[in-house]
């Protein structure tokens, strides 16, 4: 006979114990009214008093997290739209201490003959003790997947900033945000015992008073910063314990968990950053490791930023030592420069623009650019443009300030070159002559707000026409009327990645057109489009507008070179002094002026090996007069010849004697001068 076995009273027991024991749960949920019947053992897994549930679903929703509430909305839609029987999920709902829990809830959907869903029928359960225990449910492999993103996005954002506001920006946007999963951050940066906050957390978070903290007073950065170790919060009651006074400012973000990391490079501290989260419920020991890690690469990449940005610095204030600190005031025209350094770091260029008043009413603009993008770049940019400037202001021709500045960067103990371009313009008769050094071509803008590009013959760039004896630099003649507008700029305002240098100038030139009329503002304008293209080169830039109503007038002097074989720049010359002509109050006697002039720039052309120097100017007396002088290579002295039987060669003296005041010959150096002068009235 078996042994009889003694079982207690309330043996088997009944279900609803059985779940309650267990933190199991049952619900009935009546789709049609809306109804939700929860058992107390259901109630206790949502941490909720019976008295507290009114029978509606909204009932619980101070307990399910919102993100958790959405994810569990669309299962559950998804199930009854989807025609399924069953679903089941695993969230999480807030206890009344704030705590955070796994629960798992399983339902059974009923449906009527029609398939429309009308009743569900399941269970809720703590799962906290299962997902403990259960490394699969809760997804290790997946976590360290995701941690292994977080690494990776966070790095990769990090590689690209080159300046603070890049890595605050990096961190704090949207995606940096959902990488660390955080609702926001705070960092402060080191500066001179103190704490300067320069990221303050989310929009309206700011808490004033701790824009600059000492690092003694009782903050956690400041703490983390003295200590030199990260400082996690685990809970609300943990921050209100530590930090008092900064809870009490901070309370209403409902911060649930927060993660105060020191910057450290170089074995200092260099700042602090703080995470701060809600609906978490601590952290792990993995989660810890992990933004201890990230903490160390943010260092790092700070660290960078801000050796960029004092490189920077450094290297801008030099570029800006190295340009004019003031641009004069020069009756007849208006002028505007600018200069954009390139973005970040050494990338600081030799782009350089200069104006120089000369005697007469004229005035010389400069803009170049020496090759490279450094401190010893700008460094001979300053050299240059003090030379340059010193041979303009001696009275020497475009072209021979373009080649004597040419020899002096190849004389230097350097392998730079340099491009350049250089206008002289008389303000007074708006002609402008105009060399250029390897230079992109200026542009003009007429007073009706078209835009053209000025066709400029040039020579070779700086340093690199006196190494290869090539120290001939075109002259072209252009006359500027009042109103209208010079356009000189470094290639960084017309180059850019993807585009050809035409492509760029094209895309100036319809900029120009539909920019405003004032010159400060057209100049602030384009320096807006290289600011929001952003590029690796700096950039200078000079207008210079010709205004007559308080021009002086000339003193008048003009100089221009003529080559041989070059039909462009005789007829360049000719241009300029029709213009000086008319100019200079000497309109009753252009005709005979410009071609007695045009006679002695032939003659020199046809009768010598070189070119001819062609110089205008008002000679100051009882009576003013216009002296021409043309140069030349050959000492052989002009002399006056019978006309040919064709009649045409041979009159050139004949003419010049009938038509001039007075003409006559000097020998200049290796060669002569042929001049004549004219009573101007």
């Amino acid at each position: 006979m078996p042994t009889a076995v003694s079982l207690p009273d309330d043996w088997p027991a009944h279900p609803d114990q059985s779940l309650a024991l267990n933190r199991m749960g049952s619900f009935d949920w009546d789709l049609v009214a809306g109804l939700m019947h929860m058992d107390p053992a259901a109630l206790d897994v949502f941490d909720t008093r019976p008295g507290d549930y009114d029978g509606r679903p909204a009932s619980l929703s101070p307990r399910v997290p919102g993100d958790e509430a959405t994810r569990l909305d669309a299962l559950v839609s998804s199930a009854l739209k989807g025609g399924h029987e069953s679903y089941g999920a695993y969230f999480r709902v807030r206890c009344r201490d704030g705590r955070l829990r796994w629960t798992h809830t399983q339902g059974r959907v009923l449906r009527d003959g029609q398939g429309r869903p009308y009743r569900i029928i399941g269970i809720v359960r703590d799962a906290t003790e299962e997902l403990s225990h259960s490394a699969e449910r809760l997804g290790l492999d997946e976590e360290r997947r995701r941690q292994t993103s977080v690494v990776e996005g966070t790095t990769a954002a990090l590689a690209h900033a080159r300046t603070v506001k890049d890595v605050i920006d990096a961190l704090s946007d949207s995606h940096g945000l959902e990488r660390l999963g955080s609702m926001g951050m705070v960092m402060g940066l080191v500066e001179a015992g103190r704490i300067h906050l320069v990221a303050e957390g989310p929009q309206g978070s700011f808490v004033p008073g701790t824009r600059y903290t000492r690092i003694d007073e009782q903050y956690p950065m400041s703490e983390v910063v003295r200590s030199l170790q990260p400082r996690f919060i685990d809970s609300q009651d943990e921050f209100a314990a530590g930090y008092p006074g900064l809870w009490s400012k901070i309370s209403y973000m409902q911060i649930s968990a927060a993660a105060y990391l020191p910057l450290i490079a170089q074995a200092r501290p260099i700042g602090a950053i703080g995470l701060l989260y809600q609906d978490k419920d601590g952290f792990t020991q993995e989660e810890r490791n992990l933004l201890v890690a990230l903490g160390s690469s943010i260092a790092q990449s700070l660290q960078r930023a801000m050796l960029l940005e004092q490189e920077h610095d450094l290297a801008e204030g030099l570029q800006q030592a190295m340009l004019p600190r003031r641009i004069p005031d020069v009756p007849g025209a208006e002028i505007a420069v600018r200069y954009r350094s390139a973005r970040m770091g050494r990338d600081i260029g030799g782009d350089w623009y200069d104006v120089i008043p000369l005697p007469g009413g004229r005035v010389g603009a400069v803009i170049g650019d020496v090759q490279g993008h450094d401190t010893h770049a700008a460094a001979v940019m300053g050299q240059l443009r003090i030379v340059l400037r010193a041979y303009a202001a001696e009275g020497h021709a475009p072209a021979t300030v373009m080649a004597r500045a040419s020899g002096f960067l190849h004389e230097l103990d350097t392998d730079r070159f340099a491009t350049c371009a250089y206008a002289e313009a008389d303000l007074a008769t708006g002609v402008v002559q105009v060399v250029r050094a390897g230079h992109i071509d200026p542009l003009i803008r007429t007073r009706h707000g078209d835009c053209r590009r000025l066709l400029v013959t040039g020579g070779m760039p700086l340093g690199l026409s006196a190494e290869f004896g090539h120290l001939e630099y075109p002259v072209t003649t252009v006359e500027l009327d009042p109103g209208e507008t010079l356009l000189m700029c470094t290639d960084g305002l017309v180059e850019h990645p993807g585009a050809d240098l035409d492509d760029g100038i094209r895309l100036l030139s319809s900029l120009i057109r539909s920019g405003p009329a004032d010159l400060g503002q057209l100049a602030d304008r384009l320096c807006e489009i290289v600011d929001e293209r952003g590029g690796d080169d700096d950039m200078a830039l000079l207008l210079l507008r010709r205004r007559v109503e308080d021009a002086p007038q000339s003193g008048g002097r003009l100089q221009q070179h003529v080559a041989q074989g070059d039909p462009e720049a005789l007829a360049s010359a000719r241009h300029m002094i029709g213009a000086a002509v008319r100019s200079w109050g000497a309109r009753e006697r252009s005709d005979e002026i410009e071609l007695v002039a045009d006679e002695l720039i032939t003659n020199a052309l046809m009768h010598t090996d070189g070119p001819a120097i062609v110089t205008l100017r008002v000679l100051s007396g009882p009576e003013r007069r216009l002296r021409v002088e043309v140069e030349d290579r050959s000492s052989a002295l002009p002399r006056r010849r019978e006309a040919g039987e064709s009649g045409v060669s041979g009159r050139g003296l004949m003419l010049v004697d009938r038509l001039a005041d007075v003409w006559g010959v000097e020998s200049r150096g290796n060669g002569k001068c042929v001049w004549c002068e004219f009573v101007m009235g």
